[in-house]
């Protein structure tokens, strides 16, 4: 909760919010009209945004020059080695081998002098013009399963090709997040539209069920983060 009043705080004052995740946004709009508050996305699919009532957030746009090829949990786990909070970088973009992430433009110079590693990799960074990937659509690689239940513990099982006994413990060391927010509920029952992340393994969107096999099962599709 000190997030969300921290950023009330600065929206109050008429100060651009930090980057927000969805949830946080849905959670700080209740205390504010439509009206009283602009929304700033990088590019339309964006998912971590800015609020604002009249003075536009100052963002950098950074693209990763490297010749390696990453994850986008390799980029994810090396920006926060170096113990920043997630509210200065927003949205993480690769596209084709190229790798972008959005940035605060306070923290900018922070960056450029210690973000040079990504797996023990060498890389540079270049700014380039914040409107670049404005048209940017999101790409998804399309999982279809097979399994017994939506349970959240049946679907990392079966992601993770590992038992319903061990992914227990993904959830006890809170490795499995749930729209944002970390899941303890190893039994909860996945929605359309849901979005989770395991460690190590990457973000996924579920889509539902595609039909239903012959000895019961449900072919279900989910989508996951390129």
């Amino acid at each position: 909760m000190y997030n969300i009043k921290k950023n009330m705080d600065r929206l109050n004052r008429s100060e651009p919010t930090f980057f927000l995740e969805p949830n946080e946004v849905k959670e700080i709009s209740k205390h504010f009209k439509k009206n009283e508050f602009n929304i700033f996305k990088p590019f339309e699919e964006a998912e971590k945004v800015i609020l604002y009532k009249e003075k536009l957030p100052k963002v950098v746009l950074f693209k990763i020059i490297t010749k390696e090829t990453f994850r986008h949990q390799d980029i994810l786990g090396s920006i926060f080695s170096l113990n920043i909070e997630k509210c200065v970088f927003g949205d993480i973009i690769i596209d084709d081998n190229n790798y972008y992430f959005y940035l605060l433009d306070s923290m900018k110079d922070y960056f450029l002098t210690n973000f040079n590693k990504i797996k023990n990799n060498y890389i540079e960074l270049e700014e380039i013009d914040i409107n670049s990937l404005k048209d940017y659509k999101r790409k998804f690689k399309e999982l279809e399963l097979i399994i017994k239940s939506e349970r959240i513990d049946t679907i990392v099982s079966n992601i993770t090709n590992t038992s319903r006994n061990k992914v227990k413990d993904k959830f006890k060391n809170k490795e499995v997040i749930l729209n944002y927010e970390i899941l303890t509920n190893s039994s909860y029952l996945l929605k359309e539209e849901d979005i989770f992340s395991i460690r190590k393994y990457g973000k996924f969107k579920y889509i539902g069920k595609v039909k239903q096999t012959k000895k019961n099962n449900y072919i279900v599709k989910i989508y996951k983060y390129l």
